[in-house]
């Protein structure tokens, strides 16, 4: 709740990305090379200045401020930001902003989104 409130986000998004992104687990590691909590990419890491992808902390925080930026980026659309936190920003323009056609992003957005709004009523 402290993260989410730094960068005016709801606590319950950020609890619905951790949730797809690693389950919860802070030492998940993707194929692709994205880690911890929120799974980001080392680039992403080193561009929100987290030291540790693994230090639940740094990591929130780091995904955090990046998913803010993104619902910045796009105008407040909860779904492009999402699909620009799971595809990246470029994939999203290179789309005309719109949701990349990628199974794995088509497929994230509406799961996010789901227990997004199921988190909501919770907390």
């Amino acid at each position: 709740e402290r993260v989410a409130g730094q960068f005016g986000l709801d606590a319950a998004l950020l609890h619905a990305v951790i949730a797809v992104e690693s389950g919860y687990n802070p030492n998940a590691l993707s194929r692709r090379g994205a880690g911890g909590l929120m799974q980001l990419m080392p680039e992403t890491a080193k561009r929100y200045g987290v030291a540790n992808v693994f230090d639940p902390g740094d990591n929130v925080r780091g995904g955090a401020q990046y998913l803010a930026g993104l619902l910045t980026m796009f105008d407040n659309d909860l779904r492009l930001a999402l699909a620009a936190y799971n595809a990246g920003e470029n994939a999203v323009l290179k789309y005309g902003r719109k949701i990349p056609p990628y199974r794995e992003t088509t497929d994230y957005v509406p799961k996010v989104v789901d227990i997004y709004h199921k988190y909501r009523t919770l907390m």
